[in-house]
């Protein structure tokens, strides 16, 4: 199988990258913006894996960069949800043009299918019912969501209009090896890279902020999963399936470090819903239990990647 993945060099990339190269028959291409982004996924010596830069842009050539796949991995985005609401019309540019451009090639360089790894986070919006299912209507609050949200309405009209077989992912919080430590994202990397380090961790509001964590291999492997079997919906909920508050968090990291944090509060921001984890018993009846590796061991999995990878002693 010939797979493409766009956006490869981030952290889900790199990790989704590792569990397709544990297929033989999987012919591999990474590509990314800028060509010193493969470093982690060069240090890994991954045989056969080709790497191409693309700058994801309106001025590029998708159906040249397409030809030839099978399998369309989408996971660029040029926004965070904790940046995004500060430039919506540049936004909205780079991240919905470019993907019908790129839906647009998939159509005419007969794509097999498109994967597209979706926000369980924010799609939703100030649900107050959790956990939350796949056909809850969505109202987002930040521009991020909204990204995501119409990305996944694309999808479903280049399906209806040309037939273009596609899976959306809603995935909640992942962490783990490879998660950049810098704050932007993964409050699980970023509380754990502090606590090895023994630095004062900064949180939001009062830390009773519920969220759905997930181990990145128990991640990938159900992502991996819904694009290799033919599935029953198009949209599916990849998590935990259970709350955590930032509080408990922080006491399993605790727990599992044998440390004790120095803990600063700062003010809540807007962009964060109170409550969110999802419903995974869709992907759950048709393909099993999704995750199989549970906070405090997940956390103690980072630390050891951590230890290694940044030389903390």
């Amino acid at each position: 199988m010939k797979i493409i993945v766009l956006g490869a060099a981030g952290f889900i990339g790199t990790n989704l990258i590792l569990k397709l190269s544990q297929d033989p028959a999987n012919e591999i291409t990474a590509v990314d913006k800028d060509a010193n982004y493969f470093s982690d996924l060069k240090s890994l010596d991954i045989k056969g894996l080709q790497y191409k830069v693309c700058q994801f842009d309106q001025d590029s050539n998708y159906e040249e960069l397409l030809h030839g796949q099978d399998i369309v991995y989408h996971l660029v985005s040029s926004t965070m949800p904790s940046n995004s609401n500060q430039h919506i019309p540049q936004e909205i540019t780079s991240n919905i043009v470019v993907s019908s451009l790129i839906f647009e090639a998939c159509v005419k360089e007969n794509i097999k299918r498109v994967i597209f790894i979706s926000s369980g986070g924010t799609v939703y919006g100030k649900i107050t019912k959790c956990p939350i299912p796949e056909d809850t209507i969505t109202y987002p609050i930040s521009s991020y969501g909204v990204q995501k949200i119409t990305i996944e309405k694309l999808l479903y009209l280049y399906k209806y209009m040309y037939g273009l077989d596609y899976r959306v992912v809603r995935l909640a919080n992942p962490y783990g090896p490879y998660q950049r430590p810098n704050g932007k994202l993964g409050v699980i990397t970023t509380f754990t890279y502090k606590a090895l380090n023994k630095e004062k961790i900064n949180v939001y509001g009062d830390g009773s902020v519920i969220r759905d964590f997930i181990y990145i291999d128990d991640a990938v492997n159900a992502i991996v999963t819904l694009a290799n079997n033919e599935c029953k919906y198009s949209t599916y909920n990849i998590g935990s399936g259970k709350g955590t508050s930032v509080n408990e968090a922080l006491k399993v990291i605790e727990t599992a470090l044998g440390v004790e944090l120095a803990i600063n509060h700062t003010e809540s921001r807007p962009v964060d819903v109170p409550t969110n984890y999802l419903d995974v018993s869709r992907y759950e009846k048709e393909f099993g239990k999704i995750c199989n590796c549970g906070l405090y061991e997940g956390i103690k999995r980072t630390a050891i990647f951590m230890r290694e990878h940044y030389n903390i002693k």
